[in-house]
Parts: C-alpha cells; structure tokens; sequence
C-alpha cells in the first residue's frame, strides 16, 4: 500500500498510539539492520532476528491497518 509521507507525518503528530507503533518499527529494523552484518551469527542471533522480524511485520500491519480507517 502506498501511504504518502505528509499522512504518515500528519498522523505520527497527531496520534499517540501510533507514535509508539511506528517509533517501536523504527527500533527493530535498527536492530535487524545490525543482526545482518554479523557473517557468522550464532543460532541465538538468528533466532533474535527472526523474532524481530516477525514483531516488525506485525508491527507493519498494524501501522497500516490504522491508516486505511484514518482515510
């Protein structure tokens, strides 16, 4: 879905909840970001970036399902 960035904006300004989910998205995707340089994770890091990008995406839908009933 594409979602113009003067909405995304309009709303992170005005709404808290949502603040918090696209702030939270934001975090993971630093964190996934960071888990992808290592060369060699360990099972342990694997398994975090997957769970981080399983929150990430739930984190998504989220964000989008707020933003279809806000038009």
């Amino acid at each position: 879905m594409a979602i113009q960035a003067e909405t995304v904006t309009n709303i992170l300004n005005s709404n808290v909840n949502f603040k918090r989910l696209h702030s939270r998205h934001s975090e993971l995707k630093l964190k996934i970001e960071g888990l992808n340089k290592i060369k060699f994770p360990t099972i342990y890091e694997e398994t975090k970036k997957k769970q981080h990008q399983k929150q990430k995406l739930f984190l998504k839908d989220k964000m989008e399902l707020f933003l279809t009933q806000k038009r």
